[in-house]
């Protein structure tokens, strides 16, 4: 097996957003939106989109929706449907917060409970450097230190055969040196790895479960679910995303190795929009709880507004979302190119948001 194509799975930005809307209404079409079809079009002409997707939503309710270039390469597939389901990558990062705090609130772990508590074989093994300092809330904040396990470069975009467990990921984490120390910002995927552990450790389910039965079930998002499989495909009609080879070709890689990393969830707009709602709204952690969520960083116009992005071979998605919960807009868009490569299709999405959100700005 190749070795060394290593997948693009940075992502989790919850950010706080400067955007600025009318101050809040009573009634859904107080709110006034730009033009959603003409947003996304502007998105799909980003160098490396195929096809792009988004739908806005004000108090649950579809206010808007677009969807530009095609399901698949060379603009063959037709258009995407907007309400198709898409793989949202490291905003599974803040759907695992979620569970991770309501334990907590639950009274199941503490925030303060060391890595070696929850998983003694972390130390016992020495699987993870300094695994009895590093805390919940720091794997939670990316602040534990801990490398992540891609840089390894023991992991192919193209095996869609092996098998791996969420402790060979954290094995091939321990073989890259560690570059900060614990309580230090890093953004790493094995944090999050770890904490998939404790969920399965504590409530004594697989996660796929306890992602149902604590998100998906109560807040009705009928169309999503956690991939778990080696050689996973999204149900249903969806945009296709291609990765390029090493002649850089693009390959289609429609199905992905769902047991490499566990940001497996896919969704769809609606769905994305009720979790954002409900989470923002404080119907999930309460508010203090909430504020132990990946740490917020400003980004564009005025007022408030929180954003999660995800990105994997083949896909860039962002959802946008009010802090009040009224309001959230969800894109996604399809790729052919490198996602490091990929940055200025991230600032074509923010950009539409501030064309739906803030418009005449």
């Amino acid at each position: 097996m190749r070795r060394g194509r290593t997948i693009g799975m940075a992502g989790l930005a919850y950010a706080v957003l400067a955007l600025s809307f009318p101050a809040p209404a009573t009634a859904a079409d107080q709110v006034e939106l730009g033009d959603v079809q003409q947003a996304i079009e502007n998105v799909a002409k980003s160098a490396g989109v195929v096809g792009a997707i988004g739908e806005v939503y004000v108090d649950g309710k579809r206010k808007g929706r677009g969807t530009a270039g095609s399901r698949l390469l060379g603009g063959k597939g037709g258009r995407i449907p907007s309400g198709s389901r898409y793989r949202i990558a490291s905003q599974t990062k803040l759907m695992e917060a979620a569970i991770i705090l309501q334990l907590v609130g639950e009274g199941k772990l503490s925030l303060d409970d060391k890595l070696s508590d929850i998983l003694p074989e972390m130390a016992e093994h020495d699987y993870v450097d300094r695994a009895d300092e590093i805390t919940v809330q720091q794997l939670i904040r990316h602040t534990s230190g801990i490398p992540d396990f891609m840089e390894s470069g023991k992991f192919d975009v193209f095996d869609f055969t092996t098998v791996y467990k969420p402790i060979d990921l954290v094995k091939a984490a321990r073989t890259v040196p560690r570059k900060g120390e614990p309580g230090e910002y890093l953004y790493s995927t094995t944090n999050y790895v770890l904490l998939g552990m404790m969920i399965e450790k504590v409530t004594g389910h697989d996660r796929a479960t306890e992602f149902k039965r604590r998100l998906f079930t109560p807040l009705g998002m009928k169309h999503t679910y956690l991939a778990t499989k080696v050689s996973d495909q999204i149900k249903g009609p969806h945009g296709h995303g291609y990765y390029p080879d090493d002649q850089g070709v693009p390959r289609d890689v429609d199905r992905l190795n769902a047991t490499i990393g566990g940001q497996g969830v896919i969704s769809t707009a609606a769905d994305l929009s009720a979790f954002y709602r409900a989470l923002n709204q404080g119907k999930l952690v309460s508010s203090d709880l909430q504020r132990q969520l990946p740490r917020p960083f400003p980004n564009l116009c005025g007022g408030t507004v929180s954003s999660a992005s995800g990105s994997m071979p083949g896909i860039n998605s962002i959802t946008f979302s009010s802090t009040d919960g009224r309001l959230q807009f969800a894109v996604a868009a399809t790729l052919k190119i490198d996602n490091e490569k990929a940055m200025a299709v991230g600032d074509a999405i923010n950009k539409a948001a501030e064309a739906v959100l803030c418009p005449g700005r």
